[in-house]
């Protein structure tokens, strides 16, 4: 196909993926609001960090703690700042992201993928970034790991590009500048994908000899940080760097979902595992050495990604299978047992399109949805806020409070049972507070009748404007009241003592969001030296002024 040809058949593409785009951008505005049916917690943690910085301008890291990157809360921050209620800047946010990176996704769509499989590999990415769910197969709405859903969109550029020669003229230095900013996106959104991916697109590109678009791309990447740090200052980074140690050593952050070894391996994982190991192997006997080469150093980082993300949702699946049905030889080889690798290379393909057709059809109709539902029974979300009441939940999944209260805790029915029921590898220890003895129970729906009732009481006890630090999972009480931000504190906590030092007051909850986070930080603030001096008690907290040791 000459040139010429080539770009008149790329106009449909670009004019289709663009309306696509459109509509899909579009779409969820016409529900007049942001609407969430699953994760309320995941949804509260966002706010936090995107109110903190759009109206107390604060940052992240320097700020408060978090190990997400800034890439993925800029967006909605800036949105928010210009006068969209959360709600709204949200999905602003994400028809920006869209925008900035259509053109990329169009460029590897029309320069790696032939024919049906550039518009598969278009909607799917721009589907991944306009999402409104966060993969798997509940057709709930959520904006829980929407930084997940824009780093697979550009690992989805970057890695093509540098795995696949290009079907045309060669551009090195426009290829080499999608792959630098890409990935110094990822480092900006979360940096665990530039860690996974980063060698495999090192090798890909040395291995194709293709040096220009690797200079390109350092040099790009390095351009895009340093224009962050000359923003930001080099102090960012060292923020940066320490809140994800700190996290990486924190003892409460479990893994979210299968461990590494079941991402690869437990049942429901399996098939997609054998069908990315076969492709590899069917590369190699097809002659594609490189190709092979690079996708085996991607099987781990594929894991890793997937084990980091909560759902284990492998959204490399469709990565896999495009590269299966573009890479089949063009001739009749087979391998030793006969198999015809063209053939091969088919089956596994589709096998790998056919196992992520699930969650792929969940992120690409979740805003169309969205344009249709049910409105009966939400209610705003930050119900203190009228300003953000284009947030909204459905009301029985945050008023309705239902407690999970241990039966076999000291004075319960089935106290005498407690110590045959405990776990070898984790005993229980119950959480004191000044020497008494925390409740064993935890809230497991009913967010806005907590925040309230507590907000509610600390006002009229007369802490209004205070900075009271919630040992709990989430310490978002300033939503909800008139109250304060605890500078340096966690919006989603993972260890230590992170804002004690501005805290004006702490609230232990007596049944809080998360136990163990509760009673980790309790022991936390004393094992770092402060006395905590009780000022306030009631039925659903004991309020407490943090002295320094």
């Amino acid at each position: 196909m000459t040139g010429r040809s080539r770009a008149a058949a790329a106009l449909p593409l670009a004019g289709g993926l663009a309306i696509f785009a459109v509509i899909l951008a579009a779409a969820p505005f016409l529900a007049g609001g942001l609407y969430v049916t699953q994760h309320e917690g995941d949804t509260l943690h966002l706010a936090d960090l995107v109110l903190r910085m759009a109206e107390k301008g604060q940052m992240p890291h320097r700020d408060f703690m978090t190990p997400l990157g800034i890439g993925g809360l800029w967006p909605i921050a800036l949105f928010s700042k210009l006068g969209l209620g959360f709600g709204h800047a949200f999905l602003a946010a994400q028809a920006a992201v869209a925008a900035l990176l259509f053109l990329p996704i169009l460029r590897v769509a029309q320069s790696r993928f032939p024919g049906g499989l550039a518009w598969v590999f278009g909607i799917y990415a721009l589907g991944m970034v306009l999402a409104l769910v966060h993969g798997e197969t509940n057709p709930a709405s959520s904006v829980s790991m929407h930084y997940n859903r824009w780093a697979w969109a550009m690992a989805y550029v970057a890695l093509p590009l540098a795995v696949l020669e290009p079907l045309g003229v060669q551009r090195p230095r426009i290829d080499g500048v999608l792959i630098g900013a890409m990935m110094a996106g990822l480092a900006l959104v979360k940096v665990t994908y530039v860690v996974a991916f980063a060698p495999a697109v090192l090798v890909a590109l040395l291995v194709r000899r293709d040096f220009r678009t690797l200079g390109v791309a350092v040099l790009a990447g390095v351009a895009v940080l340093a224009a962050v740090t000359a923003v930001l200052g080099v102090g960012f980074w060292i923020a940066y760097l320490r809140d994800l140690l700190a996290v990486a050593g924190s003892a409460s952050r479990a893994a979210p979902g299968d461990t590494f070894g079941g991402v690869m391996a437990a049942p429901k994982n399996l098939a997609g595992t054998l069908a990315l190991l076969m492709t590899v192997i069917f590369l190699r006997q097809a002659e594609r050495m490189s190709e092979g080469l690079v996708l085996l150093l991607l099987v781990p980082a594929f894991a890793y990604v997937t084990y980091q993300n909560y759902g284990n949702d492998p959204q490399w699946l469709v990565l896999v299978g495009l590269f299966a049905l573009t890479l089949r030889p063009d001739s009749l080889i087979s391998n030793g047992l006969g198999w015809r690798l063209r053939e091969a290379l088919l089956v596994t393909g589709v096998v790998a399109l056919a196992l992520a057709a699930g969650p792929a059809a969940n992120l690409v109709w979740s805003p169309l949805r969205h344009a249709f539902a049910k409105t009966d029974d939400m209610v705003p979300f930050l119900s203190a806020r009228p300003q953000d009441a284009d947030l909204l939940v459905e009301a029985p999944r945050v008023y309705r409070v239902l407690q999970q209260v241990a039966g076999d805790a000291p004075g319960q029915p089935y106290a005498a049972y407690a110590k045959k029921g405990e776990s070898a590898e984790k005993p229980r220890k119950p959480a004191l507070l000044n020497g008494e003895t925390l409740p064993d129970c935890e809230m497991t729906m009913g967010y806005d009748a907590w925040f309230e009732t507590a907000a509610t009481d600390l006002v009229q006890a007369g802490y209004a404007h205070s900075r009271v630090l919630v040992a709990d999972l989430f310490s978002a009480l300033w939503l909800f009241g008139p109250f304060e931000p605890v500078k340096g504190a966690a919006p989603w906590y993972y260890g230590g003592t992170p804002g004690i030092e501005a805290a004006d007051h702490v609230l232990v909850p007596l049944c809080p969001t998360g136990e163990s986070r509760r009673d980790e930080i309790v022991k936390a603030i004393a094992d770092a030296g402060w006395r905590l001096v009780e000022e306030r008690r009631t039925a659903t907290y004991i309020l407490l002024r943090p002295e320094r040791p």
